[in-house]
């Protein structure tokens, strides 16, 4: 049994989030979030937040041991992204790219 969060439309880069996600796949539920907020990532506080759904998600409706919880699999997709305009030099324009994440967390029990 599986218990997932995600979260769509994020306004930060997969890039930036896998690196906090590399941190916690693997980890146990409260050394993941001890890790998470000791991070000094942009891209922690959305991975805290979802750590936190996910972990309510085991909790409440599928009746899971919270002490029992890992994290099985974390991963950042890439959403769509958001394409701005930055005036340079002699009249030309410049593409800026805001990129978006789609952050998923699965948390799974310990046999």
């Amino acid at each position: 049994m599986e218990a997932r969060a995600k979260a769509t439309f994020v306004r930060i880069a997969p890039r930036k989030v896998s690196v906090v996600l590399d941190l916690i796949r693997g980890k146990d539920l409260e050394l993941a979030q001890a890790i998470v907020n000791n991070t000094p990532k942009a891209a922690s506080e959305p991975v805290g937040k979802l750590l936190k759904s996910a972990a309510a998600n085991a909790e409440n409706n599928l009746s899971m041991n919270r002490g029992a919880l890992y994290v099985a699999e974390a991963y950042a997709d890439p959403g769509p992204v958001l394409k701005r305009v930055m005036p340079r030099a002699q009249g030309r324009a410049f593409r800026i790219r805001k990129r978006t994440s789609h952050i998923t967390v699965v948390l799974k029990e310990k046999e």
